[in-house]
């Protein structure tokens, strides 16, 4: 991208004020964290339900960012920088893609569908890159801002663009089909994703039908609704499993590989793919379907549909030896991806010093020189602090930048790396496909054993930002991450959460605090228990405490007198009724005697707890509490002469007491995806999912006993899976002997004996599955909720009972 800024007002229909009308623009962006912003971006200040982009301009124009898209200049901000002022920043940042797409002209694939589209996507690069300068959407950028900020990344040198659209309303493919321009389209499977968003399934189907509305041919299999919501201008080029379509499909499988018997009007051929699960097949089809209407021989399709791999959608967080962190993005190299990748890495590093292993990388668009240049223009502005490279070119092209050193192979870098080089460091390991980088996040990886707790961060900001649409905009959120992120691992949730920048963080001990400052985290942190004991190293590291009695509030004092500590921040607790921690009704005046006039501390708020927020029947009590808060805090402020937040809503209160948010709620469980009612689980998205593997698999002949003390006897005979996970990583002993199960290939197991310390065995009679097969022990089914409510317990105990010998994985789609 190489614009001026005078060239780009009409493209925005946008009206300019500002200092400089002809300065360059060769980067666009809507994220004001991301260190990729200069002052040749230009900024679109985007207002969402639960941001908005103007407020970070200020700061911007501070970092050197002189472009902004907006609504309205912000106060102080008038003759300091070019702004371009329009209705709708969104509808600017689709106008300009509009713009932007036209100056370009080559064939674009477009694709749509319930699901696969990023699968497609990524084998139709892989099948068509040899032949082609591919740009495309990176990761699943598929959305109303997704796809701009995809096609705002082609360039010169491309000719060929494969882009995915998904919709969730309608109305919104008619601007994604505006923006893509397709020549080709791609039709995937039609399934009840985002169902909610519309009437029915035939209107879902018309809506995604609007991307196609000029193209030369639609690549889908045969479907007649489909046909029937389809213009008959439209020419279509159709695939079945039975006669009718274009191209008809007959399948066989054996050990692991799928043979495709493809047959045509005028011949047939065979091919083979290296899958057998219904999904895979079918998005291999859709990508074969499109090689055969380009014109591409029957060997060289066979050729390349047997080379097609499974596709790895996710940026993964996990931990490595010697105290590393290692981010997984070892399945792709290109441009696009890598400024992604260290953004991601930016937001998610739990070292000062951060190492790049990279390799070659591909269809950039650009000249070699051209490329590598940028490429060190973006690690030096994410302030790498040493570069691994792979592969000819780049050992070649970055050869002269600081801290890099090369290798020609991969293999290479394995037998003469010593592992014990990287230590106390965030490492992205990004690199193409061919280079196997999978083998060396097994080399860096921290070793445990099979049994994983996969964390969706994805999940926990649209949980985040659920709750925080029922909110007021000026409302504060403090989020709880104490018990280790109810289970899911504090640091990774809390470094999440600060770049969401949410207000406070909550944890129950000192130390929880403690290692949250150690690892990089500056968000303000409350510390709900807070021993006598601890309070010196709470003011060493800055951590807030919660004081919930009198003698509690002297032992501080002292401690503040003992530092010289003035106005250091405290928040009091009121027992309005749960009867755990706080000062009650009567203990409020001798409180008041010991604050006024104290110039040690300063109460930066006062709250509560509730206990019965999400139980229906205690409604009156809650408000009963709610009154006592109202009533007991507003004494406080009255006499103390104070301003300080107060709060009280937990969760469930959010949900339930929208009108008691005060200045700020704390978000706890909820975050996890945990709700209290089926209204609001459907909101919310799950987080943690436990996944282990199959160790064993063996028949059970009729009278044979499986387990401890033969609590279950065969009375048929049954193939049973052993699992390497028990009682010692955290599943409770109950969930055994047939109450429980786990999801293998997306079939039920049940939990077959005695739930052992480190395994247990599940009935996988008519399921088909192998040893080494993926097994979900929680996650989308059963629910944490479920598993609760079967046991007698609540999803709490489930989730702060996972073992820490369970390895976290954590990942952004």
């Amino acid at each position: 991208m190489s614009l001026t800024t005078h060239t780009i007002i009409p493209a925005l229909h946008s009206r300019f004020d500002g200092i400089q009308p002809d300065m360059e623009i060769d980067n666009v962006s809507i994220d004001s964290r991301s260190l990729q912003n200069n002052s040749t971006t230009l900024f679109f200040a985007l207002h969402g339900q639960n941001h908005d982009g103007h407020q970070y301009i200020t700061e911007l124009i501070n970092k050197g960012v002189l472009n902004f898209v907006v609504t309205q200049i912000p106060a102080g901000a008038k003759g300091k920088a070019n702004f371009f002022i329009v209705d709708d920043t969104l509808k600017a940042l689709q106008d300009f893609a509009i713009y932007y797409r036209v100056i370009f002209q080559f064939p674009v694939i477009a694709i749509t569908g319930s699901s696969g589209k990023t699968i497609v996507k990524e084998w139709l690069n892989y099948l068509l890159s040899p032949d082609y300068n591919i740009v495309r959407s990176p990761k699943s950028y598929n959305s109303q801002i997704g796809v701009p900020l995809s096609v705002i990344g082609i360039n010169q040198k491309h000719n060929l663009g494969i882009f995915e659209a998904g919709i969730s309303l309608p109305g919104e493919m008619d601007k994604l089909e505006a923006i893509i321009q397709p020549e080709i389209g791609v039709l995937t499977n039609i399934g009840s994703a985002h169902d909610e968003g519309f009437s029915s399934r035939e209107e879902k189907i018309r809506e995604k039908l609007k991307l196609f509305r000029n193209v030369k041919v639609l690549i889908c299999q045969k479907n007649d609704v489909v046909a029937s919501l389809l213009s008959p201008d439209i020419k279509t080029y159709t695939w079945d499993y039975t006669t009718g379509a274009d191209v008809t499909i007959t399948t066989s499988q054996k050990q692991g590989t799928t043979t495709l018997t493809v047959k045509q009007p005028k011949d047939s051929f065979e091919a083979e793919i290296p899958f057998t699960d219904a999904p895979s097949v079918e998005n291999a089809i859709n990508s074969m379907m499109v090689m055969l209407y380009l014109g591409y021989s029957h060997s060289l399709i066979k050729e390349r549909l047997a080379g097609l791999y499974p596709v790895e959608l996710r940026l993964q967080v996990k931990n490595g030896i010697n105290g590393c962190t290692i981010i997984d993005d070892s399945f792709s190299s290109d441009y696009q991806s890598l400024k992604i990748a260290l953004d991601f890495l930016e937001q998610h590093k739990t070292h000062a010093k951060k190492t790049v292993i990279l390799s070659d990388i591909f269809q950039s668009g650009f000249e070699t020189d051209e490329l590598y240049a940028k490429v060190a223009k973006l690690l030096s502005g994410h302030n790498i602090s040493q570069v691994i490279g792979i592969g000819e070119t780049i050992s070649k092209q970055l050869a002269d930048y600081p801290n890099f050193f090369s290798y020609n192979t991969t293999q290479e870098f394995l037998a003469h790396s010593k592992a014990t080089t990287l230590e106390n460091e965030t490492v992205l390991i990004k690199g193409a496909r061919s280079f196997r980088f999978d083998e060396i996040v097994a080399f860096l990886e921290e070793k445990t054993h099979e049994t994983v707790l996969e964390i969706n961060l994805n999940a926990i900001v649209h949980n985040l930002n659920f709750y925080k649409s029922l909110l007021k905009p000026e409302t504060k959120i403090m989020v709880m991450v104490k018990a280790f992120g109810y289970g899911s691992g504090s640091y990774e949730i809390a470094k999440a959460l600060s770049h969401q920048k949410v207000d406070y963080l909550g944890v129950a001990f000192a130390d929880e605090g403690i290692a949250l400052r150690n690892a990089g985290i500056t968000t303000p942190i409350i510390v709900m228990n807070p021993e006598h004991s601890a309070f010196a190293a709470m003011a060493a590291y800055n951590l807030e405490p919660e004081i919930y009695s009198a003698k509690e509030l002297k032992a501080f004092i002292t401690v503040a007198q003992q530092k010289n500590l003035s106005d250091y921040p405290i928040h009091i607790k009121l027992d309005t009724g749960m009867h755990r921690l706080g000062f009650m009704k009567n203990q409020l005046d001798e409180l008041i005697d010991l604050l006024r006039n104290n110039n040690f501390v300063s109460v930066k708020s006062i709250f509560s707890h509730l206990s019965s927020s999400d139980v229906p029947d205690y409604r009156d009590f809650t408000l009963g509490q709610i009154e006592n808060f109202e009533q007991w805090s507003s004494k406080l402020i009255a006499a103390l002469e104070i301003n300080p937040i107060r709060h009280i809503l937990n969760t469930s209160g959010i949900y339930n007491f929208p009108d008691s948010q005060y200045n700020m709620v704390r978000l706890g469980i909820g975050l996890y995806g945990v709700g209290n009612d089926e209204t609001e689980r459907q909101s919310l998205q799950t987080v943690g999912t436990l996944k282990t593997v199959i160790l064993q698999i063996k028949d059970i002949e009729p009278g044979e006993s499986i387990g401890y003390s033969r609590r279950f006897i065969a009375d048929e005979k049954i193939r049973i899976a052993t699992l390497p996970i028990g009682y010692a990583d955290g599943i409770p002993r109950a969930w055994g002997n047939q109450k429980g199960y786990v999801t293998i290939n997306g079939k039920k197991a049940t939990i077959t004996g005695t739930i052992s310390m480190d395994m247990m065995m599940v009935n996988v009679t008519g399921i088909d599955c192998t040893e080494g097969d993926r097994v979900v022990i929680f996650g989308e089914s059963p629910t944490v909720t479920e598993m609760a409510a079967l046991l007698g317990t609540i999803p709490y105990e489930i989730l702060t009972s996972i073992s820490q010998r369970v390895k976290r994985v954590f990942y952004k789609e």
